[in-house]
């Protein structure tokens, strides 16, 4: 049977008929999507006492029973890559055509010698995983001390917001953050008197580790963060304790002393929420007892309890690259579940027929221990509705909302050379001879244009309208701007979808989808206004 041709705009409206708590049906009984209510909570600690179930050991004990540089993966060449310099390998990334593939050949360096698909079939989410190197200059360029001390001098750092001042000692953890600027005097005394620095966002200020981690996202569908940390010589900056995220320690100077513990129970496998701090204890045996120098990079998932101090000679600088934060099946759920059940009670009368009269009676815990068969075919019936629950998921509709938040969550692309002469951010408007030139550029219908990345922007569907998610005006610090978007016009619609599909190629302006020039027009002009695309060519005023 020959498949008849929807629209693009035709298929986000069926994504539109009513009103859903926060995701839209596929069906046209779907409801309306609430604003976004939740983001992303930043080292959120759990507090909550937990029921202990007992723990099969995840991973066979490691360090001490290891021979040095051991990984528990493999480690041959993937596909024959080898591992420039850091900038050499930045210089190469920004002439690959796929963002994505940036992506891929960026995580591939930061693993190097272990494949990416061992270390994904192996590791990820399962057991740490460690690599020693020998080589203490394989991840220079990325951050250093110098570096810091220079964005102390230059930049307005904050207690508190960019920078903690930890400590760590006879098993008590003590943070010694000051009102206000942190300026070089106050840091290096602290740092002096044997206290740990960790700096929050040091994409915010560093050039370097902004574009590492901003093409690292689009790696891990996920946002990706970092943390710096600079410990004193025979120092310990934190107690033990376990992260909500997947956590790769890139050590760049002097030396690191860590042990990492499996997680204590099944609940605290994979968790939702950061831990908070542990005792000795607490925690066990250590599965790995390792030392980082320069250039080693060690893995653990969330859940790992791990610790790490200094050792009496030399001091430790290491970026902690982290992501996956609340990025599991069930936080999809958590957007599905609701938008499905209220979808189910607009469609199917069996929603919505009334409680037993007498249900208080015989459900609740206080009727729990009952032996009532009315409380059996109360449960029965529960099962059977959440069953037929399924039927309703608006699936796709809950991903793009996980999909909105992530975009929210991302940082800005930062653009090369050819990018940037391609785009708003190149384009020749300037003051001179007492007025505005050049404020309009050439865009014309043989113009080549594509996205800035594959995942810059998304078209979501939300109520009644179709809107455009997208990054490019994204802020460098994390949620300092709304969300960006942009109600998109029925004649734009299938060329939008046109366009990110086409990626990464480029195609020309008069190519796209719409029913006028001026359609194609005006849309190719509303997406060079939002940087979300560049030119193949410089561009050129008119």
């Amino acid at each position: 049977m020959e498949r008849k041709h929807m629209s693009a705009l035709s298929i986000y409206q069926t994504l539109s008929g009513g009103a859903t708590s926060e995701v839209q049906a596929k069906a046209p009984a779907a409801k309306k999507i609430k604003k976004k209510e939740n983001g992303i909570q930043l080292n959120k600690k759990s507090n909550k006492k937990k029921r202990m179930k007992p723990l099969k050991s995840r991973m066979r004990p490691s360090s001490s029973e290891k021979s040095r540089g051991e990984k528990d993966c493999e480690t041959d060449d993937a596909e024959g890559f080898d591992s420039p310099a850091l900038d050499a390998l930045l210089t190469d990334l920004a002439k690959v055509n796929n963002s994505r593939d940036r992506a891929n050949r960026l995580f591939q360096w930061l693993i190097h010698p272990v494949q990416d698909k061992s270390f994904f079939r192996e590791n990820w989410e399962k057991k740490p995983m460690l690599i020693q190197r020998q080589n203490p200059d394989y991840y220079k360029g990325l951050f250093s001390t110098a570096e810091f001390d220079q964005i102390l001098r230059n930049d307005n750092v904050q207690y508190g917001v960019n920078l903690d001042v930890t400590s760590y000692t006879n098993g008590k953890r003590e943070t010694h953050n000051p009102p206000g600027r942190a300026l070089p005097y106050t840091v290096w005394d602290f740092y002096e008197s044997g206290c740990s620095l960790r700096m929050l966002n040091p994409q915010a200020f560093s050039s370097t580790v902004w574009q590492v981690l901003s093409i690292l996202q689009e790696k891990f569908g996920s946002m990706a963060g970092a943390n710096m940390y600079l410990t004193p010589p025979g120092t310990q900056g934190f107690a033990p304790h376990y992260d909500d995220i997947e956590a790769f320690v890139v050590q760049l100077e002097g030396k690191k002393h860590w042990r990492v513990y499996n997680p204590r129970s099944e609940d605290e496998v994979l968790p939702l929420v950061s831990s908070p701090n542990f005792s000795q204890r607490e925690i066990g045996q250590p599965i790995m007892d390792v030392v980082l120098e320069a250039g080693d990079l060690l893995y653990f998932p969330r859940g790992f309890i791990h610790q790490g101090d200094c050792l009496p000679d030399v001091h430790s600088l290491h970026i902690t690259v982290s992501s996956y934060q609340r990025n599991s099946w069930g936080d999809l759920l958590l957007k599905l579940m609701p938008a499905a059940l209220e979808i189910a009670m607009e469609d199917d009368v069996e929603f919505r027929k009334g409680l037993p009269l007498d249900y208080l009676q015989f459900m609740g815990v206080q009727n729990s221990e009952k032996e009532d068969p009315r409380r059996d075919k109360f449960i029965a019936h529960v099962q059977g509705l959440m069953k037929k629950l399924i039927q309703c998921a608006p699936v796709d509709a809950a991903v793009d909302q996980k999909a909105k938040d992530f975009l929210h969550d991302c940082l800005p692309p930062l653009l090369n050379s050819e990018e940037k002469a391609g785009s708003v951010y190149g384009a020749p408007a300037r003051w001179g001879d007492g007025e505005a030139l050049n404020v309009t550029v050439d865009l014309k219908g043989q113009t080549k244009i594509r996205l800035m990345r594959a995942g810059a922007a998304r078209l979501c569907s939300d109520g009644d309208t179709v809107r455009l998610y997208y990054t490019t005006e994204n802020s460098r610090v994390y949620h300092k701007e709304e969300p960006k978007d942009i109600e998109m016009k029925a004649e734009h619609i299938d060329a939008m979808e046109f366009l990110i599909h086409s990626y990464p190629k480029f195609v020309s302006v008069a190519s796209l989808p719409c029913e006028t020039a001026e359609a194609k027009m005006s849309l190719a002009e509303l997406l060079f206004e939002k940087g979300m695309i560049h030119t193949a060519e410089p561009s050129t005023a008119k």
